[in-house]
């Protein structure tokens, strides 16, 4: 049995399965920014809608 050669074997392997959880951490991240988008513009139509309707009121 070649030692040698299955330690590159777990090293390949290791690599392509660190390779794997990158790309899906990266891609729960990407997720998780564009809810976050959503959420921060609807806070911002939401404050602008409230201004507005203040705005109303007072006049």
């Amino acid at each position: 049995m070649n030692f040698c050669e299955s330690s590159n074997n777990w090293n390949e392997r290791k690599k392509l399965f660190q390779a794997k959880k990158l790309n899906i951490l990266i891609s729960i991240k990407e997720s998780y920014e564009r809810k976050l988008a959503a959420i921060t513009a609807s806070i911002s139509k939401l404050e602008e809608q409230m201004n507005s309707t203040t705005t109303t009121l007072e006049s």
